[in-house]
């Protein structure tokens, strides 16, 4: 099992956890708001990282992100399995192309 599917698991047994004990309790305590908002700092963060920051930032926030975004996504009752399927179906998909045909 590699990093991100252990995480998802993680993430999904801390869920219902008591949320002065674990962070991401505390996250779903305070609802989809909350998650959203956080997962949108951590890409401004990541961003600024990008443009100015060190590479050993960099790494930080897009661990950050990462750990974020599979936070919505078992908020939302969503898979890691199924964002890599679609990742899987993109490939080999031209960006601009893939991106024309979800716009017709």
């Amino acid at each position: 099992m590699d990093t991100l599917s252990r995480l998802e698991q993680t993430i999904a047994q801390r869920r219902e956890a008591d949320p002065s004990q674990s962070y991401v309790a505390s996250l779903h305590a305070r609802g989809l708001s909350q998650i959203a908002r956080k997962l949108g700092e951590e890409g401004v963060e990541a961003a600024v990282a990008t443009l100015s920051g060190g590479s050993e930032e960099l790494v930080g926030e897009a661990a950050d992100i990462l750990f974020h975004l599979l936070v919505a996504l078992n908020a939302r009752d969503i898979a890691l399995a199924d964002v890599l399927a679609e990742l899987d179906r993109r490939e080999g998909v031209s960006g601009i192309e893939e991106k024309a045909s979800r716009s017709e």
